[in-house]
């Protein structure tokens, strides 16, 4: 029996007894005077246990059927158990359960029927308690960005990248699955975020050289602000880039790492994905637009930061490598041990003028002088390289025993006397 119902006994004994009135039970049990004549007159018919409740001992009313739990955990132990680093916690178990194998188990009941099998564990190593920041306010005004080494297609293929983005104010995330955390690796997966929700206000990034570098002595000395490739592509769309000094300081991003540690690596292989493209399909096509279905929260202000790519402005253009090289008198741009012919544009040979090299993500080259595309063609070597090499004679051969000695020839300054040596040879044979 409960306690309630043991003090129902307590206080209808005095009833019975006489110590007590039935209207002042009614007032200590805290029921109505009705409840409390039919209390007391199942009291006196039963005795205690007239009092428990008429449900103990049977099956809820709500509860699952003994077939259902059984077939749940026949397929927990086949499909989703494994050791802890592949099995399923209960939360995805049930929604692979009711979108693959058309059962509904509320993913609490199922916690308990795993943990009654010893197929969950809730056990897990807790670090140091800090304080998480307090969100933005608006959707797009700070972008966390960041990239996960992972065995995410298992032992299916090589470990791989995962570059997020994670909206601080709405958790609402992006990514893409690379080789490394490169600058194009972040440039595809900023693009992507700029043709779906637009230019966000600013990006959370660490302080790898891909994002922010440290200015050199000439720049500290101007005041120009050091800017990488990555960095200028976010100038052009007005981007600001803010750099995290810890891991912690970024924790909604790397929180979101660990979701996709979990998540992610069993849907690749329930998939059986194991190369990039079409990972990155699955990602862009379902599985980002469900992970933020279920963990994405409204901001707390209804009004949008993004802003729209600037009129004029093509992101073919902005996601781009540039860099400034020096035009030759010979019009040939050296580019990374390439040599680019530029072809003339005039009668005279440029002042060695300073040229834009772009380079794009397929390998595609441009060049511009004063913002504007020029025509070349590429060298298929250097000019210096096609010149003829003079051959290398062997050495002569030298008798056993005799010394390489090579006599100096009549006019060799040895051969003049040290008061001669200052003056020129052709007058040092007029004396």
């Amino acid at each position: 029996m409960s306690a309630s119902e043991l003090k129902r006994v307590e206080v209808l004994g005095r009833v019975s007894a006489g110590t007590l009135s039935l209207g002042s039970a009614a007032t200590m049990l805290a029921v109505s005077y009705r409840q409390a004549k039919r209390l007391w007159r199942r009291f006196r018919d039963e005795g205690a246990r007239g009092l428990r409740h008429r449900s103990a001992g049977r099956p809820s009313n709500r509860g699952t059927s003994a077939t259902t739990r059984a077939r749940a955990l026949a397929l927990i132990r086949e499909k989703y158990s494994g050791d802890a680093a592949t099995r399923f916690g209960p939360t995805l178990a049930a929604e692979h359960l009711a979108s693959e194998d058309g059962i509904s188990v509320p993913r609490e009941t199922l916690r308990r029927w795993m943990r009654s099998e010893g197929l969950w564990s809730p056990a897990r190593a807790r670090s140091p308690h800090r304080q998480r920041r307090e969100r933005k306010a608006h959707f797009g005004e700070l972008v966390q960005l960041d990239g996960s080494f992972h065995a995410w297609f298992e032992d299916r293929g090589p470990q791989r990248c995962l570059m997020t983005l994670v909206d601080d104010a709405t958790g609402r995330s992006l990514g893409r699955l690379g080789a490394q955390e490169t600058i194009w690796a972040a440039a595809a997966v900023l693009r992507s975020w700029i043709e779906q929700y637009g230019s966000p206000v600013a990006l959370y990034t660490d302080w790898k050289n891909v994002y922010v570098r440290k200015p050199t002595a000439d720049e500290r000395l101007t005041g120009i602000a050091p800017l990488t490739q990555f960095g200028r592509m976010c100038a052009t769309l007005g981007i600001q880039i803010i750099p995290a000094s810890s891991p912690q300081a970024k924790g909604r991003v790397e929180r979101h790492h660990g979701t996709h540690q979990d998540r992610l690596v069993k849907k690749l292989r329930r998939k059986g994905l194991h190369a990039d493209d079409a990972a990155n399909a699955f990602l862009e096509a379902a599985y980002f637009a469900e992970h933020n279905r279920r963990f994405a929260v409204a901001p707390r202000s209804a009004d949008d930061f993004h802003v729209p790519v600037p009129p004029g402005v093509r992101l073919e253009d902005v996601f781009r490598l540039e860099e400034t090289r020096v035009l030759g008198n010979d019009w040939v741009v050296r580019y990374h041990n390439r040599f680019l012919q530029v072809e003339r544009q005039s009668g005279h040979a440029p002042a060695r003028s300073h040229v834009q090299v772009c380079e794009w993500p397929d390998g595609r080259l441009a060049i511009q002088y004063r913002e504007r595309p020029v025509v070349w063609r590429e060298l298929p070597a250097s000019p210096a390289a096609a010149a003829p090499v003079r051959p290398v004679l062997p050495p002569r051969p030298i008798a056993d025993g005799a010394f390489a000695y090579r006599r100096p020839s009549i006019d060799h300054p040895w051969r003049r006397r040290a008061e001669e040596r200052d003056v020129p040879i052709w007058q040092a044979r007029d004396r």
